[in-house]
C-alpha cells in the first residue's frame, strides 16, 4: 500500500468519525506533532491525551472534508489539506483550515506538523 493510500485511508477514517482509531492505527509510538498554538508534543500517549483534550472541547460538527492530499513516496511525506466546521462548547463556531505534513516510517507517522487558519 502507497502512503498516498494509507493517507487517503487515515483521512476516510477521521471524516466517518473514527479520528481515535486511526490514531492508534497509524501514529507511532515515538510520534512527534506541532501544532502553531500548542507547540511540539512528543509521544503518542502525550499526543493521545491532547487530541482527547481537544475533542472533549467540540459541541458539535457541522461538516469537514479534505480538498487536497498529495504524497512524496521516495522521502516518505504526505500532506493534506482540510476544513471542519464545528461549535465549541463554549458556543463559538468556526470554520477551520488547515494543511497537515506527515512524516513517515513504514507504516506509521512519526512526525507531524500542522499548518492553519482558525478562520470565522
Amino acid at each position: 500500500m502507497s502512503l498516498l493510500e494509507k493517507e487517503q485511508e487515515l483521512q476516510q477514517m477521521v471524516g466517518g468519525g473514527q479520528m481515535m482509531e486511526a490514531f492508534e492505527k497509524f501514529y507511532a509510538e515515538n510520534v512527534v506533532m506541532v501544532e502553531p498554538m500548542s507547540g511540539t508534543t512528543e509521544g503518542k500517549d502525550a499526543n493521545r491525551k491532547r487530541e482527547e483534550q481537544w475533542m472533549e472541547m467540540v459541541a458539535e460538527v457541522h461538516g469537514g472534508g479534505v480538498t487536497g492530499i498529495t504524497s512524496n513516496e521516495s522521502e516518505g511525506i504526505t500532506m493534506t489539506e482540510s476544513w471542519m466546521e464545528a461549535t465549541f462548547k463554549d458556543g463559538n463556531r468556526s470554520k477551520m483550515e488547515e494543511v497537515s505534513v506527515k512524516k513517515w516510517e513504514g507504516d506509521q507517522i512519526v512526525h507531524e506538523r500542522f499548518y492553519y487558519n482558525m478562520g470565522e
